[in-house]
Order: structure tokens, then sequence, then C-alpha cells
């Protein structure tokens, strides 16, 4: 006669594996992963600071930021691994940096363009955006590589996601402005004709 195992005797295996590595602690396990994905909580950058190699804004000349960087703390946690700037559907956008474009097509019914900086192991991308540019292409810093698609309720009013990786460490994309291109222009009086 053979004997009945119970649900727990079977599936014991299966959850001790599960849950050991549950039993890690968050802080723990993003201190691991912090150079693959962000400062993490140690605040610390995953690598050299980024070189100031932006000549332009993707977008616009200051345009807002809607959303900023919040790296996650894991592979698959929340966060933001980029920004978003506000940009009206149909505005051109242009490569903030010389490179070579590594992709030009759709990803999840968003069109992406995506571009190596040359002399560098950094890679931009651009999204929502109708590419106007194709894989392999060489692009100037300002040249025009697409134009801001529709992005529905993500942005409503329309938005540019602006993205940086090195390797497959997620960095802030701002970094790659120098200091004059992210501060404001000073307010200028006007003289007053009567």
């Amino acid at each position: 006669m053979r004997e009945k195992r119970s649900v727990r005797t079977v599936l014991w295996p299966f959850l001790a594996v599960l849950l050991v590595p549950a039993a890690v602690s968050p802080l723990a396990w993003a201190e691991a992963r912090q150079p693959v994905y962000g400062t993490g909580p140690t605040g610390q950058p995953p690598g050299p600071p980024v070189p100031a190699l932006a000549r332009f804004w993707p977008v616009g000349v200051r345009p807002a930021v809607v959303r900023g960087w919040d790296p996650p703390l894991t592979p698959y946690g929340r966060g933001h691994r980029g920004v978003d700037l506000a940009a009206p559907p149909g505005s051109p956008v242009r490569a903030v940096a010389a490179g070579r474009v590594t992709f030009a097509g759709r990803v999840a019914g968003k069109g992406v363009v995506s571009i190596a900086l040359s002399g560098t192991d950094l890679r931009t991308t651009y999204e929502p955006v109708r590419a106007s540019v194709s894989k392999g292409d060489e692009v100037a810093a300002g040249e025009v590589v697409g134009t801001v698609e529709a992005t529905g309720a993500h942005c409503p009013a329309g938005c540019l996601h602006w993205g940086l990786r090195s390797g497959e460490a997620y960095l802030d994309p701002l970094s790659l402005l120098p200091p004059a291109l992210l501060r404001r222009a000073p307010s200028r009086l006007l003289p007053v004709l009567t």
C-alpha cells in the first residue's frame, strides 16, 4: 500500500528555496546590487563621476523636469531610471552629445532611440520618440534624432523620458549636463522707454 504524502512535505523543498533569499535584509540586498542599479541607500555613486559631455538639452532650452531620477535599490525595485522632461508631442528630440545610434525602433509600443556616446561606455535613451535616424547612424551633438510622440496618461501634457546607462548601471542623465546648461539664465531688467 502506498503511503500518502502531505502537501507540506511535498512543497517544503520548494518553499525553502523561495524563502531563504527573502531572509536577507532589503538593505543588504540593495548594497549588494548597488553597483548595477543605482546609488542605493549609502548615497555613493556606482562608479566614477559622469563627464559633462552634453552640449544640448534633448528637448527645448531648459525644459521643466516633470519627474526626476530615482534609481531602484533592487533589480526589479520601484524607481525611475531616468528623468521626464516636459515636451509637447511633436517637439524635436536632439542628441545631447555625439555618438552612434545603437537602436531606433519600438519597444512595448513606444518609440525608442538609444545612442552610444563617442569615446565612452555611456548610452543615452530617449522615449517615446518617432525616430528620424536608423541603427548605425553617426549623430552630432544637437542633431535631431526624432520627435516626441504622445504619451497618454503618463504625462498628459507630453514629456520625454531621457535615460543614461554605463554598462548595466543606471545613472542620472542630468549629470551629463555642464553646470552652465543646468542654471537658468539670470534675470535682466530692460529699460523703460516712455
